[in-house]
């Protein structure tokens, strides 16, 4: 099967873990980069070998330090279109500013959209990501968008569990998303009525459905501050359930997260490996890690062979 051209991984500071796994379900090698800051703060990149007609898949996810990533994979990007590489993917496990993807309120940015502007002009031909927060982000870009999904690999983790299921969408916005899971579980469904007074603040409300005696699994794409996540478990003991899952894509878990999951009533918090976990987050025994690396190997593999990657669309 012809191929693109050569196929290069490189990867930047955010998340090597990650890259290192996607190479060795690749059987390739991370091509050399340096990534590092001067005195001043700024970023000194170098791409450490040649990459002249080659198929480039750039790994880095916008995740904490948010700003320094995503400058450092803007340069990277940059470096590799003036070094002539044929096709550039950017790969962002994480896409940061996902959540500042309108106007809510007048004389704000749209965030999202800046950081699709700042990843095209700087010379990605195609974004590969996985979990948007707002699907629409795609359309943000003028170039090929690959959006996969977390629920090929955390469904099997949820498929283990015996008991009596019940998919719980920890805000109305997510209930599409618990919905679908809830569908290929064949368990039930149920949503947190959920009313949020500041940013990074929420409270959860009351119930729609019905939870009473069963195992509840709260479905999100990321955690945050963990603040709906242990108001919308709460909420869910006060209605009997027997034990709360939560189940993520993204660990973002900043501020005072691992602090209130430790505290809390919750069983697991299953995540992925979008974004590493902090040092506080390692040690949380109520943390589990499922990789996503094979998924992304198998997608970088397609899209460099040219082949569809359509069922990895696929919810289940």
């Amino acid at each position: 099967m012809n191929s693109f051209g050569n196929l290069k991984l490189i990867t930047g500071t955010a998340n090597p873990q990650l890259a290192k796994a996607i190479a060795r379900n690749l059987d390739c090698e991370l091509t050399p980069a340096i990534a590092q800051p001067f005195s001043d703060g700024e970023i000194r990149v170098e791409i450490g070998a040649n990459v002249r007609g080659d198929d480039v898949f750039v790994i880095q996810s916008t995740c904490r330090p948010v700003n320094n990533s995503l400058m450092e994979i803007c340069l990277m990007l940059d470096a590799l279109k003036r070094a002539s590489a044929r096709r550039i993917t950017a790969v962002v496990p994480y896409y940061g500013y996902a959540r500042q993807d309108r106007k809510v309120v007048p004389r704000v940015p749209i965030s999202a959209k800046m950081v699709a502007d700042f990843l095209s002009v700087a010379g990605a031909d195609r974004l590969l990501t996985i979990d948007l927060h707002a699907g629409q982000i795609q359309g943000f870009f003028d170039k090929p968008v690959d959006n996969l999904f977390a629920s090929k690999v955390l469904l099997d983790y949820l498929r283990k569990m015996k008991n009596d299921l019940v998919l719980v969408s920890p805000d109305a916005g997510g209930t599409e998303r618990a919905r679908a899971f809830a569908k290929l579980l064949n368990a039930g469904l149920a949503i947190v009525d959920k009313r949020r007074d500041k940013p990074n603040q929420a409270t959860a409300m009351h119930i729609i459905g019905q939870v009473e005696g069963k195992t509840a699994v709260i479905v999100d794409d990321m955690i945050d501050t963990a603040g709906t996540l242990v108001a919308a478990a709460n909420a869910l003991f006060e209605k009997g359930v027997q034990s709360v899952y939560g189940c993520a894509t993204h660990p973002v878990l900043s501020g005072p997260a691992i602090e209130r999951i430790n505290n809390s009533k919750l069983n697991k918090v299953l995540v992925t490996d979008t974004i590493p976990l902090t040092p506080e987050a390692e040690l949380c025994p109520k943390v589990e890690v499922i990789s996503v690396a094979e998924l992304f190997a198998e997608a970088i593999r397609n899209i460099n062979q040219e082949t569809s990657i359509s069922g990895l669309f696929s919810k289940i």
